[in-house]
């Protein structure tokens, strides 16, 4: 199989949470402990940094990646989902796996996969690794894609591990409360090998006390740091909470593994983010006048924190571009959304978008008015043309949603 035939395979053939939702979710690691034996275990041969969390562990991950970076590390960097492009969930230095690696691996374990129904996720984790572990890496950011316990991810025994903050959020699969959040994020704290917390509440702070207590790691609680000024091209008012989960995660490489990393490189890191890793979607400008921006925000507290920043800003009118996925409990976040502004509801492509005549009539009972489009590009088109100079326009919802306009 040629490339695109591989993705086809990938995309279409096996279980895939993007597009599947429930059905994909495995309940248990067998499957990629199996895989990683049939690979050597490539997971064990390299350095990495484990990055949970219900918001904020795409740009902590891609945050740290450049700092290291800056420190003149060959950096990895598995995140998901993505949002163009399938091989920009594995990197090395910011530079996207190649397409032949791609090819040859999916082509020589394919009748592996097959035979074993290996999903999508699965796949892709042993495929960063393997990558990883034969360009030789010095070190890896992975970032778990769902939870945490039974991520598959989760079998690799990190430097360090990382939780950015604990929300409602995929509660169908990791329990309908922060407490039981907490427990399923907890589970990549393993023994003897440090925790680093980026927020807390009382009922989530007890679980990972607990945990670190259990494994004998020691816990670091970022939130407790005074931030001082890092300039960051990573503009988000909620940056300032994943700069304080890097600070904390670098000083803990340079106290338990000697990295020497310096306040300089820090701030390089900082400063140079996007043109290191390629990160988009967080809180990414698109155009000035009118004052367009979109976001990958998808539950209650990424919208909590992104709706605060939009009203700081001066404008006539907010017009926002507005789609979700069909699993979400949306109606949360449609009770904080701001009433005067002018809605355009929309489906992104992809099986698991939630109709947007359904998004309209879920919208109108919290007060949310505007039209209906059968796509992300129409509504934004529309967004564009209706908007005056001095207007905003924000389109979120969904990575689905931002995909598709950037």
């Amino acid at each position: 199989m040629n490339y695109q035939e591989v993705l086809e395979w990938m995309f279409h053939q096996l279980p895939m949470y993007q597009t599947q939702g429930a059905s994909a979710y495995k309940n248990d690691l067998n499957n990629i402990i199996l895989l990683a034996n049939h690979l050597g275990n490539p997971e064990k041969k390299i350095k990495c940094v484990h990055v949970a969390g219900t918001n904020g562990k795409g740009s902590t991950s891609h945050l740290l990646a450049s700092i290291l970076q800056e420190a003149g590390f060959k950096v990895g960097l598995y995140t998901s989902p993505h949002l163009k492009e399938y091989r920009e969930r594995i990197k090395i230095n910011g530079k996207e796996i190649t397409k032949n690696f791609i090819v040859d691996f999916i082509n020589t374990h394919k009748l592996f996969f097959e035979d074993n129904k290996l999903s999508f996720f699965e796949m892709s984790v042993a495929l960063a690794f393997d990558y990883f572990e034969k360009q030789k890496t010095d070190i890896n950011i992975i970032e778990v894609g769902m939870g945490g316990r039974l991520d598959a991810t989760n079998i690799i025994t990190p430097l360090l591990s990382v939780i950015t903050n604990i929300g409602l959020d995929h509660t169908q699969f990791l329990g309908n409360n922060l407490e039981a959040i907490a427990v399923e994020k907890a589970g990549i704290i393993k023994k003897n090998i440090p925790i680093i917390i980026g927020e807390y509440l009382d009922e989530t702070k007890k679980v990972f006390l607990n945990k670190a207590l259990e494994n004998k790691s020691e816990i670091f609680f970022a939130s407790d740091l005074i931030l001082e000024n890092y300039p960051s091209k990573l503009l988000g008012d909620y940056q300032e909470k994943n700069k304080k989960t890097v600070l904390q995660t670098i000083k803990a490489l340079n106290q338990k593994y000697n990295y020497a990393i310096t306040e300089e490189t820090i701030k390089k890191g900082f400063l140079n983010v996007i043109k290191n890793t390629g990160l988009k979607g967080r809180w990414q400008i698109l155009k000035q006048t009118p004052f367009i921006v979109c976001d990958t925000a998808h539950n209650y507290d990424g919208f909590k924190i992104t709706i605060n920043q939009i009203l700081k800003h001066n404008f006539n009118t907010l017009h926002i571009v507005l789609g979700f996925v069909n699993d979400k409990d949306i109606n949360t976040i449609l009770e904080i959304l701001p009433k005067k502004a002018k809605y355009y509801f929309c489906k992104p492509n992809n099986s698991r978008g939630l109709n947007q005549d359904v998004l309209q009539a879920k919208a109108a009972v919290f007060g949310l008015k505007g039209e209906v489009y059968n796509s992300v590009t129409k509504a934004y088109e529309q967004a564009v043309k209706s908007a005056t100079n001095a207007d905003f326009i924000y389109i979120g919802g969904s990575t689905f949603v931002v995909a598709e306009i950037i």
